[in-house]
């Protein structure tokens, strides 16, 4: 049982930063579902031995910063995040037209010490829209942690 030892005695700070969009960036996540779907997906994570530091966005995309246990892939957790959220909106019927995530998702590292400026950055998503569109915000987000990507596959 050497593997358990090793991961018992394994000390992490796994910080990230995701963002993602409801499918087409459709303007799905209305006020009257935002608090209770940021709840939800704070339990998903919870129950998957994450902690969610802060969660907000705005009514085409949601950005994330959580904490993740060092035996969790991002991906999945992401994945367990889209889906469950998703299937829990679409069972509750408070909207017009079926609810999706986009397919894919963005995820950056962050340091310790830049966890209070990610979530001002998360908390000041109005006042920033303001200013950028949500495709503007992503591909500066991904320029600055040097992610390359094609434009042309970005908003599939």
């Amino acid at each position: 049982m050497q593997c358990q030892k090793y991961m018992g005695s394994t000390l992490t700070n796994l910080l990230f930063h995701t963002v993602f969009s409801t499918k087409d960036r459709k303007r799905l996540i209305k006020p009257e579902i935002q608090n209770e779907l940021y709840k939800y997906i704070n339990g998903i994570v919870k129950g998957e031995g994450g902690i969610v530091l802060e969660i907000g966005g705005m009514p085409d995309h949601i950005h994330i910063l959580f904490k993740l246990k060092q035996t969790h892939s991002v991906s999945q957790l992401i994945m367990k995040v889209k889906g469950n959220s998703s299937k829990r909106i679409n069972e509750q019927r408070k909207l017009p037209i079926r609810f999706s995530w986009q397919d894919g998702f963005g995820a950056f590292s962050v340091s310790e010490s830049q966890v209070e400026a990610v979530k001002r950055y998360i908390n000041h998503q109005e006042s920033h829209h303001k200013q950028l569109s949500f495709k503007e915000e992503l591909i500066e987000i991904l320029k600055r942690n040097r992610i390359e990507f094609d434009e042309r596959y970005l908003w599939n």
